[in-house]
């Protein structure tokens, strides 16, 4: 039997793009909405990227497919710290994702954190643009939102957000914005 999430997915279809999280933390599933802990950047850094028009609260996440957005997660069981994450919680995820793909047809999939794009494909990435896709959907990392990501600045996160803010409006009527750092990525702390 296919384990569930303490988060249910925020899906539809046609969204511009699915915000890959990597697993439920404690609070998220506490509250029963994703990146819901007060000190996740994640939802100041869509608003103030451009990807929704107002700072959106976890509580009110339902709205988040009326901007063209969903979210899901790379792995389903609830932890306090995605490091107590094992290789077998994320059995199934790749496959998940092609279905959304295929059922439900989005733009494309963006990871928060490196290691949600890990735990899928098995492969490390570069933050930005990947060249593989999943179906006809792009594949876009970014930096981990979570507050154990003191590594890497808030402005560096917000850039990426940007980035993908670019990619998305390109993606929603027009031919996609890639700027240069974004389609090729490069190394960078996660």
């Amino acid at each position: 039997m296919a384990q569930a999430s303490a988060v249910p997915d925020l899906l539809a279809p046609g969204l511009r793009a699915v915000m890959v999280g990597i697993n439920p933390g404690r609070v998220s599933a506490a509250a029963g909405s994703h990146f819901a802990n007060p000190r996740n950047d994640f939802w100041r850094l869509l608003h103030e990227s451009g990807l929704t028009p107002r700072l959106i609260d976890p509580s009110e996440s339902g709205c988040l497919p009326a901007h063209g957005l969903g979210i899901t997660n790379a792995a389903l069981r609830t932890t306090p710290g995605s490091g107590d994450l094992r290789r077998a919680d994320f059995a199934g995820s790749l496959g998940r994702l092609e279905r959304i793909e295929r059922e439900l047809h989005p733009g494309g999939f963006a990871f928060v954190g490196k290691e949600a794009y890990r735990g899928v494909f098995g492969a490390r990435a570069a933050h930005g643009l990947q060249q593989a896709t999943l179906g006809s959907a792009w594949l876009f990392v970014l930096p981990s939102t979570s507050p154990a990501n003191a590594a890497v600045p808030y402005e560096e996160r917000l850039r990426w957000f940007t980035l993908l803010a670019d990619l998305v409006r390109g993606a929603a009527g027009t031919d996609p914005v890639v700027p240069p750092e974004a389609a090729t990525g490069r190394a960078a702390r996660d």
